[in-house]
């Protein structure tokens, strides 16, 4: 019997092993291509769908146009009981951090990672007192925490936010030294300052003692507007809102 050629008996195992490799590394790709097909065809994760939501929250106050940050009328408890409506004055254009409140505090807020500040002015529904609104974002819950820490607090008006007034309107009296109580409130990245004062522009120091009800509907406007920005929404990873 002839005998096989040396060079011909060791070729053979070096075939099988290059089509063992071959085979290995056709399932392993297939088992790549399965798990991309399965990935970027699965649906999001709950972990996602919260995150996507949280990010929509903090994107609401450059998202969302002005007139939904600050609605038209915002319903509230007078003194006297019942529920009346706020009305809208007018929406400052302008949102640096700086420009929204006084000296004293714009390194604090700075310090805390202020994005910019959203400002508005509401009137009663009586016509006598003023109330600017402001929306202070920054990236996440810890900085609005540590701005709102900053502010001051039992009512005081100054430090504070700045009295916005618009020319031509009731509202045109109102001035920083007519400010006589203010609030702040906190949730997730925002959080929202009110100053408040009466249409005719009188001092705080010429006021005399006040009722602390007086200017208690302050805090509804401000915890409507706060709410509205702050609760997060289901995600819709169809709209073109989300990023899922």
């Amino acid at each position: 019997m002839n005998e096989v050629p040396r060079q011909r008996r060791r070729s053979w195992p070096t075939l099988v092993v290059a089509s063992a490799l071959t085979l290995f590394c056709a399932i392993v790709a297939g088992v790549a291509s399965s798990a991309a097909a399965t990935e970027l065809t699965r649906g999001p994760t709950q972990a996602e769908l919260d995150r996507a939501a949280l990010d929509e929250v903090a994107r609401r106050w450059q998202a969302w146009p002005a007139g939904r940050v600050f609605p038209e009328t915002v319903p509230y408890a007078p003194e006297q009981g019942g529920e009346e409506k706020a009305r809208r004055v007018g929406i400052s254009p302008e949102t640096r951090c700086d420009g929204a409140v006084d000296a004293p505090l714009r390194k604090a807020l700075r310090r805390a990672g202020c994005l910019g500040v959203l400002r508005a002015t509401y009137i009663d529904a009586l016509q006598g007192i003023v109330v600017t609104v402001g929306v202070a974002a920054f990236a996440d819950e810890l900085g609005a925490t540590r701005a709102r820490a900053a502010l001051p607090r039992g009512g005081r008006p100054s430090p504070g936010l700045r009295a916005l007034a618009f020319p031509g309107t009731v509202t045109d009296r109102f001035v920083s030294a007519g400010r006589q109580a203010g609030l702040a409130r906190q949730a997730g990245p925002y959080v929202v300052m009110a100053t408040v004062g009466q249409t005719d522009g009188r001092p705080a120091r010429a006021v005399g003692e006040q009722r602390p009800t007086l200017f208690a509907f302050t805090g509804d406007i401000a915890d409507r507007i706060l709410a509205d920005l702050s609760t997060p929404a289901r995600p819709d990873c169809v709209s073109t809102e989300w990023r899922c």
